[in-house]
C-alpha cells in the first residue's frame, strides 16, 4: 500500500493505525526511532522483531501514516501476502518503505535476490527502510550471505509484548475510539477468556461492540459472558 499526502492506495493497510495509538510499554525506544524515521529525520534502516502481537505491524503501518502526514510517499508491504518479488520494483522512488513478515520470504532464492537488490537501491537513493520479522536477522535462515549482512545494516530492536495492565488499557482506548466505555471487569474478563495475543483480544472487543449495538445494551460483564458463550 502506498501513502502520499494522506492519500492511501490500499494494499491492505488499516488506516486507523497511528503512532499515537501505540502503547509503547517497554518499547519506547523503538517507537521513538520509528517516529523519527517516518518523519524523514531518523535512521536509514530499522529492523524490528518480536512475537505475534508485539506491535510490529502496527508500528510499520503507523509509520506510513505518519510519513504521509509529513508529505512523504510511503509503501507498506506484508511479504507474507505478496504475490511475487516484482512488488519490490520501483520503491526507491518513495519516501519510506516498510516491509513486514521478512521471515516469510527468506530461504527463497528469487525473493532473497530481490530483497538484497532493493536494500541496495534504497540505500543509494537515501530512502529509509523499516523491516519487521518474528526473529532477529541472525536467526533467519538466509541463504544469501550478502542479504544477511544487509539486514543488519541498521539498529535491530526487539519488541516486547504488553503486560496485562497495558493490554487492558489498550482495550479501554480502542473501546473509547468506538464510543464505548469499557468497565475494568469487562477488560479483565476478555483477557482471562480469550487468547492473550492482541489480535484475539481486539477481535473479542469488536464482537462485544457489535453485540452492544445489536442488543442496545451497554458493554457489561453479563454481555461479555453471553458473547463469549456464543463463541464456544
Amino acid at each position: 500500500m502506498l501513502f502520499a499526502q494522506q492519500q492511501v492506495l490500499d494494499f491492505g493497510l488499516a488506516p486507523s493505525r497511528t503512532l499515537e495509538q501505540f502503547l509503547p510499554g517497554a518499547n519506547g525506544v523503538a517507537a521513538g526511532l520509528v517516529a523519527q524515521q517516518a518523519e524523514g529525520r531518523g535512521e536509514p534502516q530499522l529492523y524490528l522483531w518480536g512475537a505475534k502481537g508485539s506491535g510490529k505491524t502496527h508500528l510499520l503501518q503507523a509509520a506510513c501514516q505518519r510519513a504521509g502526514e509529513h508529505g512523504l510517499t510511503a509503501a507498506y508491504i506484508a511479504l507474507l501476502d505478496a504475490p511475487h518479488p516484482g512488488v519490490l520494483e520501483g520503491l526507491e522512488r518513495l519516501g519510506l518503505v516498510a516491509l513486514d513478515d521478512v521471515q516469510a520470504v527468506v530461504g527463497q532464492a528469487v525473493w532473497e535476490e530481490a530483497l538484497f537488490d532493493l536494500i541496495n537501491r534504497l540505500r543509494e537513493h537515501a530512502v529509509p527502510l523499516l523491516l519487521a520479522a518474528d526473529q532477529p536477522p541472525s536467526a533467519l535462515p538466509v541463504a544469501l550471505p550478502d542479504l544477511a549482512s544487509r539486514l543488519g545494516w541498521g539498529p535491530i530492536l526487539r519488541l516486547e509484548g504488553l503486560d496485562d495492565a497495558a493490554k487492558i488499557e489498550l482495550l479501554r482506548r480502542r473501546a473509547g475510539e468506538r464510543g464505548l466505555i469499557l468497565p475494568d471487569e469487562v477488560g479483565r474478563y476478555l483477557l482471562e477468556h480469550l487468547p492473550r495475543d492482541l489480535s484475539s483480544l481486539l477481535e473479542g472487543l469488536e464482537r462485544l461492540d457489535r453485540a452492544s449495538m445489536e442488543r442496545q445494551r451497554k458493554p457489561s460483564l453479563a454481555l461479555a459472558r453471553e458473547v463469549l458463550g456464543e463463541r464456544r
